[in-house]
């Protein structure tokens, strides 16, 4: 499910009574979203952090749970019994992948205290135990690996160089799966490009959205992103100045296993297809590069399948 949960919701919704002025605290995180500036120079007070759950928080949540769906049609058999959330923020990650994986025993980091702070009163609320520690995600060493270990919309907020060390931390302290989402922007995929090679390097299998290791045959201006649609409450579209009552968060990702966990799909739709009486024309990233694959309409149950078929999906063929 994309959405957050109506829990979750309503917790931060009482989180946010008595506090005024988040929707202009909202626009000053999204303005340093947009630059790829840091959370800490916006969110240093209680009502920065809820003002970053209330605007931000739907969008990562939806695209993190449509990446560990995918996580799980390419291992089924993955059943994680431990979380590390790398850079959690508010914890964003761990909710969606404890709505994932029952049982999930939670561990959070991040450098941030006050972010630290609600997501403390997010796990209280949800009765939902957490670990919460303080750290760098540049220079985080905790001892021990995790099944599950998932890094959103963090990266991002590194230098180049820190994100290759970072993603070498993060792969240190996977024995499982590790997921990376990033947003859906040419430069956060060229830097996950270089993360995705140095882990490919490391030993890992890239589960998606990947069919292949090879590099990445994608080339400028286009770039590897994919959507996905959330529904806006009133208050959302608030906080975001927006008219619209859905948003359409673009994420770029990586899901990258240690070796005999789940298997890549054959080929993945990269682009929105094409569809008419006649077709289905799938742009498809497949082990041999990118192709267009067109369904005739005469193949009827090849057309049929395909026309269900969206944006990000797993072509079989």
């Amino acid at each position: 499910m994309s959405e957050m949960p109506a829990g979750l919701v309503a917790i931060i919704r009482t989180l946010a009574e008595g506090h005024a002025g988040l929707a202009d605290r909202s626009s000053r995180i999204s303005e340093q979203y947009r630059r790829t500036g840091t959370s800490s120079a916006v969110v240093g007070e209680q009502s920065d952090a809820i003002a970053y759950a209330l605007s931000r928080m739907p969008a990562t949540y939806a695209a993190v749970s449509r990446v560990l769906e995918e996580l799980q049609e390419r291992a089924p058999g993955f059943a994680p019994a431990t979380l590390l959330d790398a850079g959690a923020g508010p914890g964003t990650a761990a909710w969606a992948a404890g709505e994932t994986f029952d049982g999930l025993g939670k561990t959070l980091f991040d450098h941030n205290r006050t972010f630290l702070d609600l997501a403390q009163q997010i796990a209280a609320g949800l009765s939902d135990a957490a670990e919460l520690l303080r750290h760098d995600l540049g220079s985080f060493a905790l001892g021990r690996s995790f099944d599950l270990v998932t890094c959103a919309y963090a990266l991002t907020e590194l230098g180049d160089a820190a994100t290759l060390a970072a993603a070498d931390r993060l792969w240190q302290h996977t024995s499982g799966v590790l997921v990376i989402v990033e947003p859906g922007r040419p430069r956060d995929y060229q830097r996950l490009m270089a993360v995705r090679a140095r882990l490919i390097d490391a030993g890992g299998t890239v589960l998606a959205p990947c069919p292949h290791d090879a590099a990445c045959p994608l080339v400028a201006p286009d770039w590897c992103h994919f959507s996905v649609r959330l529904s806006r409450s009133r208050e959302h579209m608030h906080m975001k100045g927006g008219t619209l009552g859905y948003e359409d968060e673009k994420f770029s990702y990586l899901v990258v296993a240690r070796p005999g966990i789940g298997e890549r799909t054959p080929a993945r739709v990269i682009r929105p297809p094409e569809e008419n009486k006649f077709s289905v024309s799938l742009p498809l990233c497949a082990p041999q590069g990118v192709e267009l694959h067109v369904v005739p309409s005469r193949d009827k149950p090849a057309f049929k399948a395909a026309k269900k078929l969206g944006w990000g999906d797993s072509f079989q063929g």
